[in-house]
């Protein structure tokens, strides 16, 4: 689990970390965005608040954090296919989404971020682009595999892989919040399939059969 970035000071504490962390969590789901102080999570965690204060500026940032390390559980095995690798990723995704802290903390700290400019950049740098990494590994690893093609040489096509890394996690991870908190809806293996398909076939391609349960 990856921690926070070190702020100069004493050395890092990583069961103190962890514990805040997991603290800020719980708060969250008791009490709301709002409500939840540094104090309450200290008091939670069992240390001072001077502890929280040499790491985090405040609570936006530990919120986000709290947050951040919960997606750097998600891992992008090999399973044979692109297809059977971003299904494996969904159905992470979907499952960590269903757990009450992650489903809380995800959905107040973009809430509070609508108005927040800086909590908007710090949501991106210590989660969305940290979690680009499996969109990365999973399409060279499809580019070894020879189902993508390899990318142009030179600037332009470095600069067209990136856009297109961003655009596979939006499309991917967006489709995966709205159904599972705007919708309430489940991400299970019939509608990943459904998603799969349209994902990587496009409009034109004709929708699956749904799998039968058992």
């Amino acid at each position: 689990m990856a921690l926070p970035a070190r702020r100069p000071g004493r050395p890092r504490n990583a069961d103190a970390d962890r514990a805040i962390l997991a603290a800020t969590r719980a708060g969250l789901v008791e009490l709301g965005w709002s409500k939840l102080s540094l104090g309450d999570v200290a008091a939670r965690a069992g240390v001072a608040k001077t502890t929280l204060y040499r790491r985090w500026a405040g609570k936006n940032e530990l919120v986000v954090d709290a947050v951040a390390v919960l997606f750097d559980e998600l891992e992008l095995p090999d399973r044979g296919s692109l297809r059977a690798d971003i299904e494996g990723v969904v159905l992470q995704f979907a499952r960590l989404l269903e757990r009450p802290e992650a489903r809380t903390a995800l959905m107040a700290v973009v809430a509070e971020a609508t108005g927040d400019a800086a909590l908007r950049g710090r949501i991106r740098s210590a989660i969305v682009d940290r979690q680009k990494r499996l969109v990365l590994l999973g399409r060279e690893r499809a580019q070894r595999r020879g189902e993508l093609p390899p990318d142009a040489p030179g600037p332009e096509g470095a600069a067209a892989a990136a856009r297109q890394v961003d655009l596979i996690f939006d499309v991917i991870a967006g489709a995966v919040v709205h159904r599972t908190l705007v919708t309430g809806e489940p991400v299970d293996e019939n509608w990943s399939s459904g998603f799969l398909t349209l994902l990587l076939g496009g409009l034109a391609a004709p929708p699956p059969a749904p799998r039968e349960l058992g």
